[in-house]
C-alpha cells in the first residue's frame, strides 16, 4: 500500500542456562486507522536474577504496554501515551511488591527492566529503563541509543540504578529521531549483547535478510556458544517502506484536531449519523448516534468549544476514553470499537438504553431492601475493576451510574478519575479543587488529602444510603468542612425510622462506610456488601444483649455466688 509504514521484524528468546526465562517480548502491528495514528509496538523486559517473580513483572511490562498504548487517545503524542501507561503500569508493578511478601526487599519483588520503541510514520520513539538495550544499525555502523541504567560499585559489583517496579515512581528516558527505510534496530537483554559478537551479529542479519526470525536465533545460539549464562532475547526490526512527507503531516495534524460545530440531527462525522442530542452542559454536548458501518446506536460525547483552550478541561476530556479502553468489566462503560481515523475532537461509547439511578430512585421512592442491596453489588463489581488497574473513580453519584434494561449496572463518566503513577505528569491539572459531586464527596478531599479506595467506598455508601431513605448522612456539613475538628463533630444520622422496614445491621454497615475518618472504614468493598446482607461479627459483639435479659436466673444466680463470697470474706477478717 503506497505511504503506508512497513517492517520486517525477527525475534528469538531461549531461557540459556537458566531454569526459566524471566525476559518477555512483543511487537504489536495494528491494523489501520491504528497504524497510522499510533505506530508499531516493540517492546522487551528483563528480569532480574534476585528475584523469583520477575519473570511475571517482564510479562506485565510487556503486554500491557502493548495493549494499553492502543488505549490512549490519538490525540496524545507518542511520548505522551507511551509514558503515561509505562507510568501506571509500574505503579502497578510497585503496588503488587508492597502487597506480597517481598515488600521489605524490592529486588526480590515484582522488578524488570523494560525498553521499548513505537514507529509512528516516519519517526521512531524510543522508552528505556533499566540495562537492556536498543542499537541502530545503519550503514553498517551500529550505534547504541541506549543508555545503561546500571551502578558500578567494583569492577567486579554493581546494581540497577533504575527498573520498573522498584520505586513508586520511575523516571522513563524517551527520545527520538527520524527514520529511514533500510535502518535497522535491535532491541537485547543483556545475555546477548554481552556476549554476541559484534561482527557475526552485523554478517548474521545482512545474510539473513529475508528471514529475520532465523537471524535472531542464530545470534542467540552464538551469544550461548561464547559463554552466556544469562536468558537471552533479541528483536530486529527492518524499515522497508516509510510514508512520504504528505502522509506523515496529515498524522501529525492528528494532534491537533478541530472541534465539531454544534450537531444536529442527520449531521455525519467521520461516519457517524447523529440521531439526537443526550444532554448538553457548559462542558460538553453528548449526542446519540448511528455507526454508519455496523448500524448499532453509540453515543458521541464532544467537548465545549469554550473551552477548547483549557489544558485541564482537554486533559480530562481525552483521559475519559483511554480509561474506558482499560477497563474490562461488565460494570463499567465500553468505548466504541477505535476502527477509523478521526477528522475531530470527541469520544465515541457505547449507548447504554435505560434509565440513570438518580431517575430509578425518583421512580422507585422506597424502594425494598434487597433491589437496593442488587445495585450496590454490581457498582462495587465495577468499582473494583478500577481498583485492580490502580485508579479511584472519585465522582461516584447517581447520575454517573446507568441501569441497562435488563438491571444492569453501568459506572460512566471518567473526567475525575485518578490514575496512580501519573500524576506528576499533570502538571496542567488543578488537583486542589474537590473532584465530583460534593454531595457524595468523601470528607478528607475537603481537607485537600488526596483520595484512597476508601474515598471510592464512602461516595458508594452515600448512594447506599440515600435509595434507603432519600437523605444525605451528614445533611450538608461535609462541604463546610476545612480542618480535623470540624471533622470530629460529623454527627452520622441514623439511617433507620418509624416508616422502613430496614434490618438494623444494616445502619450499623452503612456508620462504618460513612465514618469521617478513612481509616476506619472497610478494609475492602467486598466486605461492606456482605454486611448489608449478614450482621457482622462486631455488631453481633456490641448488640448481644446484657445476660440479666438473655437469662435472668443464671444472673441471680451468680449474683448471689459473687454475694456470698464477700459475706465469707468479710466475716474471716472479722475474726482473725
Amino acid at each position: 500500500m503506497p505511504n503506508q509504514l512497513q517492517l520486517s521484524i525477527g525475534q528469538h528468546s531461549d531461557k540459556g542456562r537458566k531454569e526459566i526465562n524471566q525476559d518477555f517480548h512483543g511487537v504489536m502491528i495494528p491494523k489501520e486507522p491504528l497504524l497510522s495514528t499510533k505506530g508499531v509496538a516493540i517492546a522487551l523486559a528483563d528480569g532480574i536474577s534476585t528475584s523469583e517473580v520477575s519473570q511475571i513483572a517482564s510479562e506485565a511490562a510487556v503486554t500491557g504496554f502493548l495493549s494499553d498504548y492502543y488505549c490512549t487517545s490519538e490525540a496524545w503524542s507518542v511520548s505522551k501515551s507511551a509514558q503515561r501507561v509505562l507510568l501506571a503500569n509500574n505503579s502497578w508493578l510497585h503496588a503488587q511488591t508492597r502487597q506480597s511478601q517481598y515488600r521489605y526487599e524490592r529486588d526480590k519483588g515484582y522488578v524488570c527492566t523494560f525498553s521499548g520503541m513505537v514507529i509512528k510514520s516516519n519517526t521512531a520513539h524510543f522508552l528505556h529503563v533499566g540495562d537492556s538495550r536498543i542499537y541502530r544499525l545503519r550503514d553498517k555502523k551500529l550505534v547504541q541509543l541506549t543508555e545503561d541504567h546500571r551502578f558500578w560499585v567494583s569492577q567486579e559489583q554493581s546494581y540497577l540504578s533504575r527498573a520498573m517496579g522498584i520505586n513508586q515512581q520511575v523516571e522513563i528516558d524517551y527520545y527520538s529521531q527520524p527514520t529511514f527505510c533500510g535502518d535497522v534496530y535491535i532491541l537485547a537483554t543483556d545475555g546477548v549483547y554481552e556476549f554476541a559478537d559484534t561482527d557475526y551479529l552485523l554478517n548474521t542479519i545482512i545474510e539473513l535478510a529475508d528471514d529475520l526470525n532465523r537471524a535472531a536465533a542464530k545470534i542467540v545460539d552464538q551469544a550461548l556458544q561464547q559463554g552466556s549464562d544469562d536468558n537471552l532475547t533479541i528483536q530486529i526490526v527492518r524499515v522497508d517502506a516509510v510514508p512520504d512527507q504528505t502522509a506523515n503531516e496529515i498524522v501529525q495534524q492528528l494532534t491537533a484536531l478541530p472541534f465539531p460545530d454544534s450537531l444536529q440531527p442527520r449531521d455525519n462525522i467521520d461516519g457517524y449519523t447523529i440521531v439526537r442530542e443526550l444532554y448538553a452542559s457548559s462542558r460538553s454536548h453528548v449526542y446519540l448516534a448511528t455507526d454508519d458501518n455496523s448500524g448499532k446506536q453509540i453515543v458521541l460525547k464532544t467537548p465545549s468549544v469554550d473551552l477548547r483552550h483549557d489544558a485541564a478541561y482537554l486533559e480530562q476530556f481525552l483521559m475519559e476514553e483511554w480509561i474506558a479502553r482499560r477497563i474490562n468489566s461488565a460494570y463499567v462503560l465500553k468505548p466504541s470499537p477505535q476502527d477509523r481515523k478521526r477528522h475531530f475532537f470527541y469520544i465515541a461509547l457505547e449507548y447504554i438504553e435505560g434509565q440513570s439511578l438518580a431517575q430509578w430512585m425518583i421512580d422507585h421512592p422506597k424502594p425494598d431492601v434487597e433491589s437496593v442491596r442488587q445495585i450496590i453489588e454490581q457498582i462495587v463489581k465495577g468499582l473494583r475493576a478500577f481498583h485492580r488497574m490502580e485508579m479511584l473513580h472519585q465522582d461516584l453519584r447517581p447520575e454517573n451510574i446507568l441501569i441497562d434494561q435488563s438491571g444492569t449496572v453501568k459506572i460512566i463518566d471518567f473526567g475525575s478519575t485518578r490514575v496512580a503513577g501519573l500524576l506528576e505528569m499533570d502538571d496542567t491539572l488543578d488537583r486542589s479543587s474537590v473532584p465530583g459531586a460534593i454531595q457524595y464527596a468523601a470528607p478528607e478531599y475537603f481537607l485537600g488529602e488526596p483520595g484512597s479506595e476508601e474515598s471510592d467506598q464512602f461516595s458508594l455508601a452515600v448512594i447506599a444510603y440515600q435509595m434507603l431513605c432519600g437523605r444525605l448522612p451528614y445533611g450538608t456539613q461535609i462541604p463546610k468542612i476545612r480542618n480535623r475538628k470540624a471533622l470530629r463533630s460529623l454527627s452520622y444520622q441514623s439511617v433507620l425510622d418509624e416508616e422502613r422496614d430496614i434490618p438494623v445491621w444494616i445502619d450499623h454497615a452503612l456508620r462504618k462506610a460513612l465514618n469521617p475518618d478513612r481509616y476506619k472504614r472497610y478494609e475492602d468493598l467486598f466486605e461492606f456488601v456482605h454486611e448489608l446482607r449478614h450482621p457482622g461479627r462486631r455488631f453481633l459483639s456490641q448488640s448481644r444483649p446484657p445476660l440479666i435479659e438473655r437469662d435472668p436466673l443464671r444472673f441471680w444466680k451468680g449474683y448471689s455466688l459473687i454475694l456470698t463470697f464477700a459475706v465469707l470474706f468479710l466475716l474471716y477478717d472479722r475474726f482473725t
